[in-house]
């Protein structure tokens, strides 16, 4: 890389050391949830949701469980404000609900936003100004005291329209650009802030401390969090909440981080839409949680649902690889990963256990709204036996042998190879169907008919080139002297028959499901299946299936055998 001369670390760590955030395993509750989807989300779409729009989201964010959703920056534009006045006016917020909005600190705008705030029965009133060093020297070019004093006028501020105001607020304060901000100054503008507003335990104040461009490692921005949480003053009466951008692909674990040092909230969107990179993604957080046994307190039982929603009103996409809810996140191409999956599956059927483990899904994706069928196991000519054997067996109920499924498992990645493309469990069935079911060229299976007198008396009716012939055969049972019959009057040499059946319960009624597999002469092995209402016609019909496949691949003169009177 060129220019690399360019750069340097930005951030500043904490005057103290502060780690002790290290020595805990994982988050035990979950944190207090802000959407921030329809501002700050918002604001960063190509195409801003309409005020229908925004309603809509709203309330999806309502059913998904959110107790605050931070509604918009009301005196930035009419659309902000016309937003939040129908949700107070038309009572669209249910009572255990908390809206937040956003404010510079000037008078102007705070004046316009506790206007629009009028009359609301819980709102947070979110006030920030940027703190960090590229902002003081660059932008505003004011000393640190210069700083202070903007932020130190708009908590007045607040707290005067607060007063002058009905309706029941809550502060917030974010120092901006917190993560490039020197740790002893943001922790000074903060209390310089707290001692404005005076919280107590009847009236908590919320300090936010956003990674709003994400500078360090995730256990930087922690021991950050945690040198705040030791040192603001009123503590006890402090919410101190994050809002991680995700500049480095580090979103989520500073959030997770940062809960581990002491944050108490967590600002973030679904999916992670935000600015640049965007803002720390709820989704994933959440389900982290709840793979580890926690209750996040928030409702994805119906992820489809939602993606399909978020889609709709923000007209992006959800990645395919995008945690739990990409349309691919569950799925396995791998023969290996398939095998294990079917295994670990098939391991939960038979066994009670407490907890889920099943290999390579961390949660059970049933418990997010998706399907078994069609989002775990996928067909490629990546795929192996056990992920195409699963197929077969969860959607239509053919269980095959272990030893038939390496033959098929062949015969689709073939078809997928030379097609360039995923099969759908309908066109795995079809191979299946039209490969190995019931085949009856050259030879086709008529009838058979037996008697027993010490050992089993066979003649077995079947067709080739249009003419119907009878094979004789003698054997212990029925199948071993169709078996018989078959070798020594068509002239097929096979040895080691593996046989299995079982109902096909999925589907069709009564219908037998058989599987033959035989060892011809060459030493290759053949599979065939019969289906049926009979259950040993199906198993003939099996045989007659694998020896069709011997006929067809070794290309084996049939007709010069059958050196006997036609019937």
């Amino acid at each position: 890389m060129k220019n690399i001369e360019k750069y340097s670390r930005g951030y500043f760590m904490p005057p103290a050391k502060s780690s002790k955030w290290t020595e805990k395993e994982y988050i035990a509750e979950a944190p207090t949830w802000c959407s921030v989807d329809l501002r700050d989300g918002n604001q960063a779409l190509v195409i801003p949701m309409s005020l229908e729009e925004k309603l809509e989201y709203f309330q999806m964010l309502l059913q998904v469980g959110f107790k605050e959703i931070e509604v918009g920056f009301p005196a930035a534009s009419e659309t902000e404000y016309a937003f939040l006045r129908t949700l107070i006016e038309e009572n669209l917020i249910p009572d255990d609900v908390t809206i937040q909005v956003l404010t510079q600190s000037r008078e102007h705008i705070i004046e316009k936003t506790f206007e629009a705030l009028q009359g609301a029965n819980r709102a947070v009133v979110h006030l920030y100004n940027s703190t960090s060093v590229a902002q003081r020297e660059q932008v505003f070019r004011k000393s640190k005291e210069e700083i202070i004093g903007i932020a130190v006028a708009g908590a007045k501020m607040l707290k005067k329209y607060a007063a002058e105001t009905e309706g029941n607020f809550q502060f917030q304060y974010s120092p901006e650009s917190f993560t490039g901000t020197e740790m002893e100054f943001a922790l000074e503008i903060c209390n310089k802030v707290l001692d404005i507003w005076q919280p107590t335990a009847d009236n908590k104040v919320i300090i936010n401390l956003p990674a709003t461009v994400s500078m360090s490692m995730p256990h930087v921005y922690a021991s950050q969090i945690e040198y705040m949480s030791d040192n603001l003053s009123y503590r006890d009466h402090v919410i101190l909440s994050l809002h991680p951008h995700n500049d480095r692909g580090t979103g989520v674990a500073d959030a997770e981080l940062g809960m581990l040092a002491g944050a108490q909230r967590v600002e973030g969107t679904l999916f992670g839409n935000g600015e640049r990179t965007g803002n720390v993604d709820i989704v994933t957080l959440a389900l982290n949680m709840f793979s580890h046994g926690v209750d996040p307190k928030l409702n994805f039982e119906n992820i489809p649902a939602i993606i399909s929603k978020y889609e709709k009103l923000t007209r992006m996409k959800v990645h395919e690889r995008h945690p739990y809810g990409g349309e691919l996140v569950f799925t396995a191409f791998s023969g290996s990963h398939q095998d294990a999956i079917a295994k670990g599956m098939k391991w939960r059927e038979e066994e009670e256990r407490e907890y889920w483990t099943v290999p390579y899904l961390l949660i059970d994706p049933m418990d997010i709204g998706r399907e078994y069928e069609g989002d775990i196991i996928r067909i490629n000519s990546q795929s192996g036996k056990g992920g195409i054997g699963y197929i077969l067996q969860q959607k239509y109920g053919i269980d095959l042998p272990t030893e038939m499924r390496e033959s098929f498992g062949y015969s689709v990645k073939n078809v997928s190879d030379q097609l360039h493309k995923e099969l759908m469990p309908n066109e795995i069935y079809d191979i299946f169907m039209n490969e190995y079911v019931n085949i009856n060229t050259p030879v086709e299976f008529i009838r058979y008919k037996d008697t027993q007198n010490g050992q089993y008396e066979t003649i077995v009716s079947i067709k080739t080139n249009n003419e119907e012939h009878e094979l004789a055969g003698v054997g212990n049972g029925r199948f071993d002297a169709i078996s018989n019959a078959i070798q020594t009057q068509l002239g097929i040499d096979f040895t080691d028959l593996i046989y299995r059946q079982h109902a096909l319960e999925v589907g069709s009624g009564s219908k037998a499901v058989s599987y033959v597999g035989i060892t011809a002469k060459n030493g290759d092995a053949y599979w065939g299946c019969g289906i049926d209402t009979d259950i040993m016609i199906s198993s003939v019909k099996a045989l007659f299936s694998a020896v069709n496949k011997i006929i067809s691949s070794l290309n084996l003169p049939v007709e010069k055998e059958l050196n006997y009177s036609k019937k």
